[in-house]
């Protein structure tokens, strides 16, 4: 008959085993979690795009207004 000691012995190593094959399996990326890391850095960079034409568009917006308000002071002095 096994003693509550080798049980234990048992089950102690069982667990190291399963912890160490679980830290090794993390480790090793499979295709799933490479596409998620594409899929990431993939949206990361269409934000950025966006911020920088939302900037890019804002400029023109504001030349526009520049402009427009030049037009209207020439106007109001021209006559």
């Amino acid at each position: 008959m096994m003693t509550q000691s080798m049980l234990r012995k048992i089950a102690l190593a069982s667990f190291i085993g399963m912890a160490a094959f679980g830290l090794a399996a993390c480790e090793e990326e499979g295709p799933a979690e490479q596409a998620g890391e594409n899929i990431d850095e993939t949206m990361e960079e269409a934000g950025e795009s966006m911020d920088d034409a939302v900037d890019q568009a804002g400029e023109s917006v504001e030349e526009m207004g520049d402009s427009v308000e030049e037009a209207a002071d020439e106007a109001d002095s021209g006559y």
